[in-house]
């Protein structure tokens, strides 16, 4: 199964783009409004940062409150993270306004920022574009694309797919999006996933099956080691799709649903690390034959995370004295050395431990020239099993970030 490249409108769905300003110096959209039919409920995951966002800490607390949610309100160009009392006053302005425009319960709106940190939220821009995006709002894919490039910041495309499943006899629909391309890592990584299904499902059930989805793909992408303050995964139900309701995450119609959510989540995922700031090589990091997944999970991230791993795929150079040092400095306990192989693409490079006997740098460097790139290492030492997608580390992810705010 595989998720298609754009959208399709999902019933109750709408989206609504305009320029508010929030980017001071940039001629684009910057504000989104979605807006959900009535019973639509909701679930999310969000940043581990300790230093979270403003619109983290309503979000949380408003899917704490009720699972119902009728918006989602968001902003690119502004994180107002770092922005203590004041950022949360300016994000609660942003709310009551939206909720006095719509009727709609303010814990029933779901905010989100992405953008530099520390500086004040633009609440009267916000505020004076919201009446703007609500105008804006319709169902279509236009509105889906229009969404999916709002949310942009330091991205060079936006991320948009969408599948389709079929339970109880009928179709349901998943279109997500995402942003992202730097400051990403586990946990989440820097990330917003947003993603809008007409499943008919519970609350309890639709968190069950989210968190599910969210750890084996986005939990699963770095591109610089860097946990946002903001990354949030949210997922709406607007319980539209006619089937009776699933309420069992084990139930067979629950694990359909979660399979098509999975693959959506992936391949958002997917398009992350693709378009990591100034990469050019795509690469999955593969460890199979762990003790546990959860260390499968450690060594397959400590070997993505690794500078000098990653400079070496910058470069193309089969430099995989690289890898097995990260293998080995990964924190899991006792590797046996003896029992590790590790494959570039289909080039064994190590053998229990050692050089391969047949391998050349030939052959190596033929493994690292392609732009995609497949790094396995198997460990010998149970059924552990974990795949993370990173890049490549270029000068040119240096000078982004070094020029972000300049």
């Amino acid at each position: 199964m595989k998720s298609s490249v754009g959208a399709l409108p999902v019933t109750g769905v709408r989206l609504g783009s305009v320029r508010a300003p929030v980017y001071a110096n940039k001629d684009r959209d910057d504000l989104l409004v979605m807006g959900f039919d009535e019973g639509s409920i909701g679930a999310a995951v969000t940043t581990t940062n300790q230093f979270c966002a403003a619109p983290v800490h309503f979000l949380k607390a408003h899917l704490q409150a009720t699972a119902s949610v009728r918006y989602w309100l968001l902003n690119a160009g502004n994180a107002n993270a770092g922005t203590g009392g004041p950022g949360m006053d300016a994000c609660r302005q942003t709310l009551e306004h939206l909720a006095t425009l719509t009727q709609a319960p303010q814990q029933s709106i779901w905010p989100f920022s992405t953008g530099v940190i520390g500086e004040p939220l633009p609440v009267e821009a916000i505020c004076d574009g919201l009446p703007r995006a609500l105008d804006a709002c319709g169902e279509s894919i236009e509105h889906w694309e229009c969404a999916s490039q709002a949310i942009m910041t330091t991205d060079t495309e936006p991320k948009l797919r969408h599948i389709q499943c079929e339970i109880a006899g009928q179709t349901v629909t998943l279109t997500g999006m995402a942003k992202g391309s730097g400051m990403i890592h586990p946990n989440m990584a820097t990330m917003f996933g947003l993603i809008a299904s007409d499943v008919v499902i519970s609350a309890d059930c639709l968190q069950t099956l989210l968190t599910h989805s969210v750890n084996h793909s986005f939990n699963c992408v770095t591109v610089d080691g860097d946990t946002s303050t903001n990354d949030a995964c949210a997922l709406v139900a607007t319980q539209k799709a006619g089937h009776p309701i699933i309420n069992d995450p084990m139930s067979p119609e629950a694990q359909i649903f979660s399979n098509a959510l999975s693959v959506l989540c992936d391949d958002l995922a997917e398009m992350m690390a693709r378009d990591g700031e100034g990469a050019t090589k795509f690469v999955r990091v593969i460890c199979e034959n762990a003790s546990s997944d959860e260390a499968a999970h450690v060594i397959a991230n400590t070997v993505a995370l690794s500078p000098l791993v990653k400079t070496a795929l910058a470069a193309s150079d089969p430099n995989w004295g690289r890898i097995v040092a990260a293998v080995g400095r990964a924190p899991v306990d006792s590797i046996m050395i003896d029992q590790v192989n590790v494959w570039i693409n289909d080039v064994q490079i190590v053998q229990n431990g050692g050089r391969h006997p047949s391998y050349t740098e030939e052959a190596g460097q033929i493994a690292m020239n392609p732009t995609d790139i497949d790094i396995r290492i198997s460990m010998g030492a149970g059924s552990g099993y974990c795949r993370v997608m990173t890049c490549d580390l270029t000068k040119e992810y240096v000078r982004i970030n070094a020029e972000y705010r300049t």
